[in-house]
């Protein structure tokens, strides 16, 4: 549709709102009665995981070992979203028998099919429970020089670690402020939104997950009146099946070698990072991007 060059002017753009900050907002501090308590207990209520959580890509490295440690905080039901079903439901059934009295399942779900999401997410509110934590961790990787990338390449990159993450942190958060309840989100972000990557060349990758950023930050500002907290996690270079490998061993010893700490970081460091940003340790921060990289994008 053909729009009037002239009627640009008389645009009504929507306005962001932001809370009050009043007891009765969203954003008012936790309701904490903790008289009754040990300082131990409550050293241990602060990190505690409520509620139910989504996982996206959580059949993967990082995503399995945080979904268990949000269950060994406390976590009552998680769905895991993938596409890798053997190994998704191979991951529901060492869960369960680590946890037996949490509500587990796993749904087969395309992130960036916005049915697909929309579907996955109601019938996990129906299964388990109402969504209080989302880990948005779907994602792919692969390198190519800038000058051979095709677009159908980029357009893929983007759609599965850009537009699907925004379409899982959506359609969660629909569902957050349509019951008036608080909840978390965290995306999943890189070093490579920070840094250029070496050796390999991978713009692409750099890009979509430097948009993650932006996203963060856009969707912190737009839903804190909901109480609803967004925020994301930079892993460096992390001991994953996507790693591995010995066609990349001359890789991870450049990436090892370049990184303060002189080696990669394993999937459970992220766990930490996770756990701050679920739980009420983390109340107050929404916006941030953490990074968990022993110190490779500081150069």
């Amino acid at each position: 549709m053909s729009v009037d060059r002239s009627e640009l002017r008389f645009r009504a753009p929507v306005s962001m709102q932001l809370s009050d900050g009043s007891p009765s907002s969203k954003t008012a501090p936790p309701n904490a009665e903790l008289s009754d308590l040990s300082q131990t207990e409550i050293a241990l209520r602060r990190f505690a995981i409520k509620g139910n959580a989504i996982v996206t890509g959580g059949a993967g490295d990082i995503g399995s070992a945080s979904c268990r440690a949000l269950l060994q905080h406390g976590l009552q039901g998680l769905a895991i979203f993938d596409l890798h079903e053997d190994i998704g439901q191979a991951l529901v059934t060492k869960l369960v028998e680590e946890f037996p009295k949490r509500a587990i399942s796993f749904f087969k779900v395309d992130v960036t099919n916005h049915n697909d999401v929309s579907k996955a997410v109601k019938l996990t509110e129906e299964n388990i429970g109402p969504i209080t934590t989302c880990l948005c961790f779907a994602g792919i990787a692969f390198s190519m020089n800038a000058l051979e990338i095709p677009p159908e390449k980029w357009q893929k990159m983007f759609d599965v670690n850009t537009t699907g993450a925004f379409l899982v942190a959506q359609a969660t958060a629909k569902c957050m402020v349509e019951r008036g309840s608080r909840g978390s989100i965290i995306l999943m972000a890189s070093i490579s939104a920070h840094i250029v990557n070496y050796p390999q060349p991978q713009v692409h990758y750099n890009a979509a997950k430097a948009a993650i950023i932006s996203i963060k930050s856009s969707l912190a500002a737009e839903w804190a009146r909901y109480g609803i907290r967004v925020n994301s996690i930079s892993p460096g270079y992390m001991n994953t099946i996507l790693n591995e490998g010995e066609g990349l061993a001359v890789y991870r010893k450049i990436w090892a070698e370049r990184t303060p700490f002189g080696r990669m970081g394993e999937p459970d460091e992220l766990s930490g990072a996770v756990i701050l940003l679920a739980s009420e340790a983390g109340s107050y921060i929404t916006g941030a991007d953490i990074l968990v990289d022993g110190g490779i994008s500081v150069f």
